[in-house]
């Protein structure tokens, strides 16, 4: 459970509340644009289950966002570069 309270893993799941919130979808709206249940992004977004690279891009994209504007956002929120 550590690596879920990491910074980095925090940061995931800020932006990835936030990104879609700012696409103007409900949770359960995204989880169906993905094929997934929607219990599955309340984990995400209540850092209770990590995202890979692979989920990330496709949660990006099917917000219609850039995954690569995304990822800089997680490493601005985490403090990084």
């Amino acid at each position: 459970m550590k690596a879920l309270r990491s910074p980095a893993a925090q940061a995931v799941a800020a932006v990835i509340a936030a990104a879609r919130e700012e696409a103007g979808l409900t949770q359960r709206e995204l989880a169906a644009r993905l094929k997934r249940p929607h219990s599955v992004i309340g984990m995400i977004e209540s850092n209770q289950r990590q995202v890979n690279v692979p989920e990330f891009i496709a949660m990006a994209e099917a917000m219609n966002a850039d995954p690569a504007d995304l990822f800089r956002r997680v490493l601005r929120e985490r403090g990084g570069r």
